[in-house]
């Protein structure tokens, strides 16, 4: 998958240096050292490509980092997060580049990892968007069950919840207000498991002007709409995943089902645009554009991407045994991996 977690490891990546280049590997690395990938190579170039701190990217990458490749584009170091990466032979990845001092380490986004967001699908669990007083409790699950507990074998694999702070949304943050003369674009939606048919649908929104702002619903808001245990990402992880997409300015959390001409004004919007896909009536049955739509300021665009959040769910729930044992073999390397450091009077 690409996700949130992903964005601020690219995002400290950015910070060590100048210039980012993101190597992506392919499906068939992919299965081969980590078991089935959920987005597909093609999928996942273009998303990393819509990331704003990539500068270009690398279709094909080597699964294992050697220095040929480093020179081959002008890279000065490499860069990982500190949690591990292993070959499916129990070889860390980045061994070459260790050896040679040309490789930089940033902090793992803590609470957040495919694993974790596939064991989500699997489940369909609910911890993931519980409200108020239970908001950061995380139900006590053995990671087998796909990482829902902090306190899993595995430090990387079994994944407590992501805890939002003013900072994160800040670094993730342009911080950038419109430009006096800029035409000004809304969005709302839920935007979950950011995937490529959003990222499609914000280029094509951005296109519409200069400034897009995308509205993001709350938790029960989405469920009310989407039914099931959706939204599968809660809103905090909602909002880094959009505020990381190249085309969007701003954010409005927790913003509000039906578009308000207070909303539009306090906003200055131009226009609103919305997908193909249907839409809801509010609560007293009323469309929740008809203020944009009345004042002239309503368009709806075509993506040309049929790509869903249910699809992606369907993908998982299709392969159950497939990412079940994916996670399986990830959690028992990682594991392997802490006694073989341990032993060696190393920490994790």
């Amino acid at each position: 998958m690409v996700h949130f977690g992903h964005a601020n490891s690219l995002r400290q990546a950015k910070a060590l240096g100048d210039y980012l280049v993101v190597g992506v590997h392919t499906d068939e690395e992919i299965t081969k050292h980590k078991g089935p990938p959920v987005f597909t190579q093609q999928e996942r170039y273009k998303m990393v490509r819509g990331i704003k701190w990539v500068d270009e990217v690398i279709e094909g990458a080597p699964y294992v980092t050697t220095l040929d490749t480093l020179d081959k584009y002008d890279c000065d170091f490499c860069v990982h997060g500190d949690d591990i990466t292993m070959t499916a032979e129990g070889v860390d990845t980045y061994h070459m580049v260790k050896s040679a001092g040309r490789y930089k380490e940033v902090q793992r986004t803590e609470g957040v990892s495919t694993t974790d967001l596939v064991g989500r699908m699997l489940l369909l669990t609910r911890n993931h968007f519980k409200q108020g007083q239970y908001e950061y409790s995380v139900e006590k699950e053995h990671s087998t069950t796909m990482g829902q507990d902090s306190s899993a074998r595995s430090p990387w694999t079994g994944c407590s919840q992501f805890l939002p702070t003013t900072q994160k949304i800040i670094q993730f943050s342009d911080g950038k207000a419109p430009k006096i003369g800029d035409r000004v674009v809304y969005v709302a939606g839920a935007f979950d498991l950011f995937h490529v048919g959003h990222l499609d649908f914000l280029e094509k929104a951005r296109e519409q002007g200069d400034y897009l702002i995308v509205g993001l619903h709350t938790d029960p808001i989405v469920n009310i709409y989407k039914g099931s245990n959706f939204p599968i990402m809660n809103l905090h992880e909602r909002v880094l995943s959009v505020l990381a997409c190249k085309y969007v300015s701003e954010v409005v959390i927790g913003a509000p089902y039906k578009v308000s001409e207070s909303l539009m004004s306090h906003f200055k919007v131009d226009i609103v645009i919305h997908g193909k896909t249907s839409v809801m009536k509010d609560v007293d049955g009323s469309d929740p554009y008809e203020i944009p739509k009345r004042l002239g300021k309503f368009k709806a665009v075509d993506s040309g991407n049929e790509m869903t959040t249910e699809k992606i769910v369907d993908r998982i729930i299709r392969n159950r045994m497939e990412f079940q044992e994916r996670n399986r073999l990830k959690e028992k390397k990682e594991i392997e991996l802490i006694k073989s450091l341990k032993l060696k009077g190393l920490t994790v």
